[in-house]
């Protein structure tokens, strides 16, 4: 059974809502780190769920990469 947590940015790092959003309209950067971020979540919540069948290493390297993503986000959002 996968977990079915929600990974969203915004769920992760509440209390940096309005820097996120303030962020993504401000950095480029930011904004496309965020929307490959918010890609691979979406790629693994409808693994999880059935929806898109795939191999365990491939949902594996899709978890790595979310990991990877949300630090360097973290990061430039405590910056």
């Amino acid at each position: 059974m996968y977990n079915m947590e929600k990974h969203d940015l915004i769920h992760e790092f509440p209390s940096y809502r309005d820097k996120i959003n303030e962020m993504k309209t401000g950095s480029n950067r930011f904004r496309k780190l965020y929307e490959e971020y918010q890609d691979a979540d979406l790629q693994i919540h409808r693994i999880e769920e059935g929806e898109t069948p795939t191999t365990d290493d491939h949902l594996n390297e899709l978890r790595i990469k979310r990991v990877h993503l949300k630090d360097i986000l973290y990061k430039m959002l405590v910056q």
